[in-house]
């Protein structure tokens, strides 16, 4: 069978596995080495058998998709990857996280080693002597996921002629709100309960703090920096911070990083009075059921009306002492 006698239908979207990957296994990418489809996947070469076309100057619209019954099966696809790539190009989560665990299910618990300073160093063992442990368990609470995503609200008559770059434009801002949205749950996920926490009765943050927390986090490595806007612009007036190295790269990217070369994440739904720092490759694991889901029925369907995309994770520290709060005085 190849990719243009292939029947498309709804079941391919009611796999855990997911669209492409269900189409994947109907037509394999690796078929087509040494062709000119090479370099395209499953879902890619459809779009190519329907002469549809989602970006450039030349974009179709969105009725283009709905020709036929075989290519309507294919506009929630095109929505889950515009939504995905909103995402992607909003994402601050991979400067703090250590790990993506997919799950097929709702429940999962996170496992956990708390070491003491003594259990993180690799002692001298001698022959025949006890060697020390490192002992790891899971969590007794379940790793909490939230469902984050938005509602597209639209008539198919309002949108068909609509050019499908444009579209795109939309469902990447979607794909920005739950970006957004999951950075604050892990935000929350690293400051709750037990987090290590430092006090100051200075009402300014000053570069004695951040060598407080850097020293708070041994042995890790202090790689991300969050703050508020507020405390962002403290950072940037500190005298250190203005070193050649630091201030070339954000005059020239716009990207902040500090003399101890942890990167800065400004972001104002920080409450905190005060940064917070922490390692990200020993700090935080993401959880997800899946990745970006949509109401297919209804797309498929043209129902846009109030048709869901949305995303599915949770978030759960790995090492509690991977991160570190500095607070000011206000």
């Amino acid at each position: 069978m190849t990719f243009d006698n292939i029947k498309l239908e709804k079941g391919l979207y009611s796999s855990a596995k997911g669209f492409t990957a269900s189409l994947e296994e109907i037509d394999p990418s690796e078929n087509y080495t040494g062709t000119s489809l090479e370099g395209l996947d499953a879902y890619q070469r459809q779009l190519k058998r329907f002469d549809i076309k989602v970006s450039g100057s030349g974009s179709d619209s969105v009725s283009k998709f709905f020709q036929t019954s075989d290519s309507a099966a294919l506009f929630p696809e095109y929505a889950s990857r515009a939504v995905q790539q909103g995402m992607e190009e909003a994402d601050l989560l991979n400067k703090i996280i250590a790990t993506t665990t997919n799950i097929d299910s709702l429940d999962y618990r996170v496992i956990e080693s708390i070491p003491g300073r003594e259990n993180k160093e690799l002692a001298d063992v001698a022959e025949g002597a006890y060697i020390p442990e490192t002992r790891i368990k899971t969590k007794e609470k379940l790793t909490r996921l939230y469902k984050r995503g938005r509602m597209l609200v639209a008539s198919y008559e309002a949108v068909k002629f609509q050019k499908l770059d444009l579209f795109t434009v939309t469902l990447k801002q979607i794909g920005a709100y739950i970006a957004r949205s999951q950075f604050k749950d892990a935000v929350e996920a690293l400051t709750s309960d037990d987090i290590k926490t430092l006090d100051s009765t200075e009402t300014e943050l000053k570069y004695s703090h951040l060598i407080d927390v850097w020293n708070a986090l041994e042995p890790y490595n202090m790689t991300s920096i969050i703050a508020n806007s507020e405390f962002t612009a403290q950072l940037l007036q500190i005298s250190e911070f203005k070193d050649s190295n630091a201030g070339q790269n954000f005059h020239g990217s716009g990207k902040m990083i500090t003399p101890l070369g942890a990167e800065v994440i400004r972001y104002s739904g920080f409450d905190l009075n005060g940064v917070l720092a922490l390692d990200k490759s020993a700090a935080l694991e993401k959880v997800q059921a899946g990745n970006v889901a949509t109401e297919y029925d209804k797309l498929i369907d043209r129902q846009l009306e109030r048709a869901a995309i949305t995303a599915t994770a949770g978030f759960s520290k790995i090492f509690s002492d991977a991160s570190v709060i500095q607070k000011i005085t206000v």
